[in-house]
């Protein structure tokens, strides 16, 4: 079998694209919250679970702490985060939500939606695709890229 040579067969391109278009939409949805897309990640790991290490944040979104503490910095400075040495570890830093972040919850996610259900595509259709793409990711983690 060839291999596909065609820009529009392949399917990086289009995971590209989708993602490209996803983020836009997203960075739409969260301009009137002052919000950036990695903040909005931040965001969404604290909401699941609290009071978590730095590290463990960057762990969860694949991110570098070169990368993350510029997003963190910036939510200190909007009141949505508060940074605390660890008492286990002096070198290490808890993150917690602001009552601030913890009262945008609702609005923030109502906003998402709102845009997404708008998409036409939240159905069985996209619940087949978070399947898929979370089986290609399993399927990256184990190769050494």
């Amino acid at each position: 079998m060839a291999l596909p040579s065609k820009l529009d067969q392949q399917l990086c391109f289009e995971l590209y694209k989708a993602s490209s278009n996803f983020t836009k939409l997203y960075a739409r949805t969260l301009e009137p919250f002052n919000l950036t897309f990695p903040q909005y990640l931040v965001l969404l790991v604290l909401w699941e679970e609290d009071h978590l290490l730095t590290k463990d944040i960057g762990n969860r979104l694949g991110l570098g702490i070169g990368t993350l503490n510029p997003i963190i910095s910036r939510m200190i400075a909007q009141g949505r985060l508060i940074k605390r040495q660890s008492d286990e570890d002096k070198r290490a830093y808890v993150l917690s939500l602001t009552q601030k972040a913890q009262e945008e919850k609702e609005a923030i996610e109502q906003a998402i939606y709102d845009k997404v259900i708008n998409c036409n595509f939240i159905d069985m259709s996209a619940i087949t695709l978070m399947k898929n793409l979370k089986q290609l990711n399993l399927a990256f983690s184990d190769m050494d890229l």
